[in-house]
């Protein structure tokens, strides 16, 4: 089983922002990046680690009157968040697929995320105690 390693202020960050949404859901685009350009962590050269996120909101005021997402740049990320507040720990249909889905539910700690992939298996998360390269961290 591949391993999905996420940063532990990502996932922190992410179950917060849930538990203010909640009751309502969250989605929300991810992106990843390679061990060697992280602060910390101890993984190989190459390993793809996912460190910050796009805010939800960004863009909205134009997404709502043409339609399109441009608060997340093209091709960018490599993840999606969902929270599911009725407590389904797993991909729905509903959900927007991306090549790894972390979903999350109640009580919004980190023993209620996992990660899957596009097919809805779910997949090992491991949580890196490390931070991105500073021109990534306000993202």
């Amino acid at each position: 089983m591949p391993v999905i390693y996420a940063t532990r202020g990502l996932v922190d960050t992410l179950l917060r922002l849930a538990a203010e949404r909640d009751p309502r859901s969250v989605t929300i685009p991810l992106a990843v990046t390679p061990a060697e350009s992280l602060d910390g962590g101890d993984l190989q050269p190459g390993t793809p680690v996912f460190t910050h996120f796009y805010l939800p909101e960004a863009g909205g005021s134009v997404s709502a009157v043409f339609g399109m997402d441009l608060g997340t740049p093209a091709g960018q990320t490599q993840g999606l968040f969902v929270s599911h507040p009725d407590g389904d720990l797993s991909v729905s249909e509903t959900d927007d697929l991306h090549e790894v889905v972390f979903v999350a539910v109640p009580p919004w700690e980190s023993g209620s995320l996992s990660a899957f992939d596009r097919s809805g298996r779910r997949q090992s998360l491991e949580l890196v105690d490390a931070a991105p390269p500073p021109d990534q961290a306000d993202l």
